[in-house]
């Protein structure tokens, strides 16, 4: 959708001869008895009591009225006239009532039933006048909620959502700006998050997911629901590792009681001895919320990878070490490496000469306060080695020496890392 705040409607004449276009557009189709019968209760209302008097805003609204309930259908023409009748018609409506008046929310509504429930031989209309529509109304009313829901819902029935080029950043300013009640909150989010499942994008599903556990307050009945589906989505989706964030949210914390908590925990702190335990004593869980015990079995893999490499940042790990961890041969270390480099949660270079993962980075599964501590100390030792490269750079400009040479020969000997992340 555009990010603009407002549809530029240029049209001639006044108001009784653009309501007459109007007209003329919704009754393509219709009988003649039945259009002469329309047209005639329309004169009555727009007619003047003389020819120069302007209409009342009472009277305006009761003739626009007559159009909007003709309004039945997208319509016949091309694009570019339905388009056109669609902004004249967004443009009186925007003018004869208040934005967030109930009158101007029960036409809208009515509109977007329109416009959802009509044949069309051209999707790309329908999105074109919603978007109209969605821009033409101001930036914080509440009335975007609706109008965006109705494209969201037509653009996945139809396959389409990703034409829509969707952004959380968007969707997060959205939820700031509109004037609307959580209730409408959470079901634009729920709306976007079925549309995401429906085309396979389950990852960012996760992330609506996330954000959908903000917007509920964690005291209602729909905030444990989200919560646990949240849950769910966390241990099912093969892409998701970061526990820790999942963790820290309250209406998560107030879902302790669930059953399934302990198996998130595992996955925060624990690595596989503990993830088994579990399993053995709640295999039924697994089929209950069809868990996949393997899929689970390779997350927690992963993540115990990780937190084995968080201590040798800048070392060499053995393979036989990683094969310990992970509680397999040391043949297929070499495959489980690549496999956690791939799901971004280690760097690092493999040498199968001298059997050893050189880790470079590595990500901490939870940020408490011995991660902190352990940042402390690398960041200290970095600064004394940059120290002792400062010190060395002196030595040898007033020796008269070769510096790159001294330096690189100081790091050699001294093991001095140049770069240290958590």
């Amino acid at each position: 959708m555009s990010p603009s705040d407002s549809v530029s409607v240029f049209a001639e004449g006044t108001f009784q001869e653009q309501l007459q276009e109007l007209f003329e557009y919704t009754a393509r189709g219709i009988p003649d008895e039945e259009r002469t019968a329309l047209s005639q209760s329309l004169q009555d209302v727009v007619q003047s009591d003389s020819e120069n008097a302007s209409l009342d805003d009472d009277r305006r609204r009761t003739a626009f009225e007559l159009v909007l309930k003709n309004t039945k259908v997208v319509g016949q023409g091309t694009d570019q006239e339905i388009e056109g009748f669609f902004n004249l018609l967004y443009a009186h409506l925007l003018t004869l009532w208040q934005v967030d008046s109930s009158e101007m929310r029960q036409h809208i509504l009515y509109l977007l039933n329109v416009i959802s429930s009509s044949p069309t031989n051209s999707l790309h209309i329908k999105y074109r006048i919603l978007s109209n529509l969605f821009n033409a109304v101001p930036r914080s009313s509440g009335l975007r909620s609706p109008i965006s829901t109705a494209l969201f819902q037509i653009a996945s029935a139809n396959g389409d959502f990703e034409v829509l080029a969707l952004k959380k950043s968007d969707v997060e300013q959205w939820l700031k700006d509109w004037r609307v009640s959580d209730e409408e909150k959470s079901q634009l989010l729920n709306t976007i998050i079925d549309s995401l499942m429906q085309v396979g994008k389950i990852d960012i599903a996760y992330e609506y997911r996330i954000l959908l556990v903000h917007t509920i307050p964690s005291s209602t009945p729909e905030s444990r629901s989200a919560a646990i589906d949240t849950i769910l989505a966390a241990l099912r989706i093969p892409t998701v590792f970061d526990f820790d964030t999942l963790y820290n949210l309250d209406p998560i914390i107030a879902v302790r009681d669930h059953e399934l908590f302990p198996l998130i925990q595992i996955f925060l702190k624990n690595g596989l001895p503990e993830y088994r335990t579990w399993v053995n004593d709640h295999s039924a869980l697994l089929e209950t919320y069809r868990l996949d015990s393997s899929q689970l079995e390779r997350k927690i893999r992963l993540l115990a990878f990780s937190s084995l490499a968080l201590d040798y940042i800048g070392r060499d790990l053995p393979y036989a070490m990683i094969a310990s961890t992970l509680k397999i041969d040391t043949s297929e270390v070499e495959k489980w490496t690549i496999d956690v480099i791939r799901a971004g949660l280690i760097s690092g270079k493999l040498s199968q000469t001298s059997q050893n993962l050189h880790v470079y980075k590595s990500s901490a599964r939870t940020f408490d306060r011995e991660q902190w501590e352990a940042l402390e100390k690398r960041l200290l030792a970095w600064k004394a080695g940059l120290a002792s490269v400062i010190e060395i750079v002196a030595q040898a400009q007033r020796r008269g020496g070769n510096v790159a040479e001294t330096v690189q020969a100081t790091q050699n000997e001294q093991g001095v890392v140049a770069e240290t992340t958590v």
